[in-house]
Parts: structure tokens; C-alpha cells; sequence
């Protein structure tokens, strides 16, 4: 059985790595009241520490619920990408920055999505030859499997993004229903979700991690995508469940919302949370990720 990294309130966990130490930066419970993002750090990946409350918030009136932190290095600075709302409703991602990665970081003023209806889960992400790129996941009502899905922008900047809009990824399959007949802009849809990007570079390859269904329930999963460019085509074989995390793979409730660190002489790792066996808070796990014929392969951390 996997057992969590650390033992409180920590959903989707951004896994990454600042000189000779590890940090994770995950999203609260914001139905307790506790906005913004807590993170943790640790030099050997089995002991870990919170630093506590590194960002506390924006603008009140943008909404009480803040998820998916994720933390780049870049010009000098720490640049937190994040999404907040009111509850369920009216996400939008914006970044923060700081001057150390544990803070305090400080909103920059910056709506990075104004054309979206809802968006969450930033991941910026940084290609060999210097472009920055930020996925997310968006509402898209008029669509074969109506839903969340997955679509990018460049970034021109850290803190501004160019015109265009690219559709990176779109359910393809059943077990990426969040929920059938609900209820969702005045309209009743079979719900789809897919969210929790996450890109790495590999062998010139490209790989999509990303997160299917509902983040309630055993049938959360995540899946991988394969693209020659950042902005795809992106390619995932339709499937009947998720085939990189599933609570089939795991035995962990949930399991999702991943994050990917690659190391250089040391394993590949993946971060992701669930729940615990009563189902009150989700944690952070760590898995070693093997890579066997291209495909990437979650193992228990330490073994």
C-alpha cells in the first residue's frame, strides 16, 4: 500500500526541484476558509517539512477558492501560476511572483484567461528551444463530449500570453465522465472532464499527462497523450479507463492530478494525490516513474 508523503490537506500537488532541495506546492481546502498555497520541501524525498502558507491570496472579490499552484524559476524570479473562484464557478488563471520559492508570493494584477468562461490547472511549461507555453483546462459547452478539456497559449512573457488559443486535448472516452445529466450553464450535458496538464520532454517526444473524470470519486485517473510539438497534434488512444494512475493501478482512492519531475541520474518521479481511506482530506504521494517502450509507469516510492 503507498502511503502519503506528508500527512495533511494537500490536493493537487506541483512537484519540482530548487538547487539540492525538492518542493511541492499544493492547493488547501478551501471550504475551511483557508485560501491561497501551502508548500512543502525536503531533501531526500522521504522527510518533509511545511513552510507553511507561502501566497495568501489576491483580491478577495475574485473568490475564495484557489487550486493548483505550480512554481517555474525564470528572469531572476519565482512565478506562480494559479486559478481562482467563486466556489466551482468562474475560474480564471493568474500568476503570481516571488523573489524566493517560499514566498511571499504576491499576485501581479494579471487575468491570463479573460476570454474563458472557466479555467484552471496553469502549467507552464519551458521547451528546449526557449519558448515558454501555459496549458489549461477550459469549459467547451458545443462539442461531441461537452466538458473540461485541455487546449494551451504561448507565453509571450511570464505574465502575458499571445492572441491564439490552441486545442490541445478532448475526452475520447466514457471513463472521463464526471457526471451524466448535470446540470451546467442554464443546460443539462453528460459532463466530461479532463484537466491537471502536465508536459514533459523526453527523447524529442512530447508527453501530456493529464487527469480524467471526477476528482470524488474511484473513478479518477490519469492518462498520457503523445505529441512531435508542444502544441501537438496530440495523440491518446481512446480507452475504456486511465492507464498511468487509476485505483486499480494504485489501490488508492482517486488517484490524480500528477505532476512530473525527470532527473538526470537520479529516477524519474511523479506527484500526484488521493484520498485517505475515509475520504475527508487528499494527500500527496510520490512514485517513482519507469518508462518501458515509451510508455510511462508509475512504481512505489521508496520500493
Amino acid at each position: 500500500m503507498r502511503k502519503p508523503v506528508f500527512d495533511g490537506y494537500f490536493a493537487d500537488p506541483f512537484l519540482t526541484k530548487f538547487g539540492d532541495e525538492y518542493v511541492a506546492y499544493g492547493s488547501n481546502d478551501f471550504s475551511l476558509g483557508t485560501p491561497g498555497f501551502e508548500a512543502l520541501r525536503s531533501s531526500d524525498l522521504e522527510h518533509w517539512t511545511s513552510v507553511g502558507t507561502v501566497f495568501t491570496g489576491a483580491d478577495p472579490a475574485l473568490g475564495e477558492a484557489y487550486w493548483a499552484p505550480e512554481v517555474v524559476f525564470a528572469a531572476g524570479r519565482y512565478w506562480m501560476y494559479y486559478s481562482v473562484g467563486h466556489g466551482i464557478h468562474g475560474h480564471h488563471i493568474r500568476v503570481a511572483v516571488a523573489e524566493s520559492p517560499f514566498g511571499p508570493f504576491e499576485d501581479t494584477g494579471v487575468n491570463l484567461t479573460p476570454e474563458e468562461s472557466f479555467a484552471i490547472d496553469a502549467h507552464p511549461f519551458l521547451d528546449a528551444d526557449g519558448t515558454w507555453y501555459l496549458f489549461f483546462a477550459r469549459d467547451v459547452l458545443d462539442a461531441e463530449r461537452p466538458g473540461t478539456q485541455l487546449a494551451a497559449k504561448r507565453l509571450t512573457s511570464m505574465t502575458s500570453v499571445d492572441d491564439s488559443t490552441t486545442t490541445i486535448l478532448v475526452p475520447d472516452s466514457d471513463w472521463q465522465i464526471y457526471e451524466r445529466a448535470r446540470s451546467m450553464y442554464g443546460r443539462v450535458f453528460d459532463w466530461h472532464t479532463l484537466e491537471g496538464p502536465t508536459v514533459v520532454r523526453r527523447d524529442n517526444n512530447y508527453y501530456l499527462f493529464f487527469s480524467g473524470g471526477s476528482w470524488e470519486g474511484a473513478g479518477y485517473g490519469v492518462s498520457v497523450a503523445r505529441a512531435e510539438h508542444p502544441l501537438g497534434p496530440w495523440h491518446h488512444a481512446p480507452a475504456d479507463r486511465a492507464d498511468v494512475l487509476s485505483t486499480e493501478i494504485t489501490g488508492l482512492l482517486g488517484p490524480g492530478h500528477n505532476s512530473v519531475l525527470l532527473q538526470s541520474g537520479s529516477p524519474d518521479l511523479i506527484a500526484y494525490h488521493a484520498w485517505n481511506t475515509e475520504q475527508t482530506r487528499r494527500q500527496i504521494y510520490i512514485d517513482r516513474l519507469a518508462w518501458l517502450d515509451g510508455q510511462p509507469v508509475a512504481s512505489r516510492w521508496p520500493s
